[in-house]
């Protein structure tokens, strides 16, 4: 028998009980076994008041719980969790946008050493129904430009949701994190950009959430948080 590498997921969640079953439901789990993976699911759970965690046990989830409020808290507390024998690491959110039967074509760059990071790509992709609003979009292809331009990062959507690391990317980019929240992305892709990492940025699907466009990101407050994450980071370095 070959020697099975590991995969763990990790699914921030905040109240989404109407697209979590669906998420975990269509982990591969099947096929990344015949591709010699097994694979952890831990569901970070950030003060959900419906019934986002008992879904989530019931289709066999490891629940991490974060009691600080915020997408970057959940995240940050989601890496911490990871167990020291997983090679690879995938992060989708869980309102069901993202397909998690991808989850094999992010890995495959990973584990031919082609890079240490990628990056689901919406923009490079195919957007289902009105899963992104224009408005959106521009923004996110303004931030874009700026992070190839100033970073010289290898990334078409710098919003995405959807990653997957070597686990020693992780490790380290983790100790540097500090957004608590939305923002927390674009920290991760400009600091992993500092870091020096190979990036490479792949096409993905993305599904409006619950079958409309209703997105938790405030474009005013969150928009200049970003926005400032993406000017204060270009004089930072590893250490700071």
């Amino acid at each position: 028998m070959k020697n099975m590498k590991k995969i763990t997921v990790v699914i921030p969640c905040y109240n989404e009980e109407k697209g979590i079953k669906q998420v975990l439901k269509n982990i591969p789990k099947k096929k990344l076994n015949g591709l010699g993976y097994t694979t952890e699911v831990l569901v970070i759970d950030n003060n959900s008041s419906d019934k986002t965690v008992q879904t989530a046990k019931k289709l066999g989830a490891k629940i991490i719980h974060e009691p600080k409020q915020g997408k970057g808290n959940t995240i940050r507390t989601g890496f911490r969790s990871i167990s020291k024998d997983t090679d690879f690491v995938v992060m989708l959110d869980g309102d069901n946008t993202y397909k998690p039967q991808e989850i094999p074509r992010l890995i495959e760059p990973l584990e031919n050493d082609f890079c240490d990071i990628i990056i689901g790509s919406r923009l490079e992709g195919k957007m289902n129904g009105h899963s992104m609003s224009f408005s959106h979009k521009f923004v996110n292809w303004a931030w874009t430009f700026f992070v190839r331009h100033f970073y010289g990062a290898n990334v078409t959507d710098t919003c995405t949701g959807y990653f997957a690391w070597k686990r020693k990317a992780i490790v380290r980019l983790n100790g540097y994190l500090k957004s608590p929240g939305f923002a927390i992305e674009v920290e991760m892709i400009t600091k992993m950009a500092k870091l020096g990492n190979k990036i490479y940025s792949i096409p993905i699907t993305y599904d409006p959430r619950n079958g409309k466009e209703n997105s938790k990101l405030s474009p005013i407050s969150d928009g200049l948080k970003i926005s400032w994450m993406l000017i204060r980071n270009l004089g930072w370095k590893p250490g700071k």
